[in-house]
């Protein structure tokens, strides 16, 4: 059974750095798109970045210049590393991964269960 594990969430005071960090176990045969979403408080869950196999990432705009987004394919993990976070970036954050688990079945989505990350002075 395919699981994604997040970690590295908390309080972080604005300004500061945080690294988010999702790891995938169990079996599976490739994992595609990975990424990071949000949701904050009385919001909707929202794209925060996703990055291919190939490495090449897109952001959310609000996100640009401030989050950067990769991954380690031979550990089966994505990060997420914030800088300058602002208050309104206080979310849990989700870990998502398209993932085929044999050759023969369909790509499928997988959720992490989200960490929180809290922004406050």
């Amino acid at each position: 059974q395919v699981q994604l594990v997040e970690s590295g969430g908390g309080l972080v005071q604005p300004g500061g750095s945080l690294r988010l960090s999702c790891a995938a176990s169990g079996n599976m045969s490739s994992i595609y798109a990975m990424g990071w979403y949000r949701q904050g408080p009385g919001k909707q869950r929202e794209l925060v970045a996703t990055i291919t196999s190939g490495g090449s990432a897109n952001y959310a705009n609000s996100m640009k210049g401030r989050f950067t987004i990769t991954r380690d394919n031979a550990k089966k993990s994505v990060y997420l590393q914030m800088n300058s976070p602002k208050p309104e970036d206080t979310a849990v954050y989700y870990c998502n991964a398209y993932i085929q688990t044999t050759w023969s079945a369909p790509i499928a989505t997988y959720w992490g269960t989200g960490t929180l990350v809290t922004v406050s002075s």
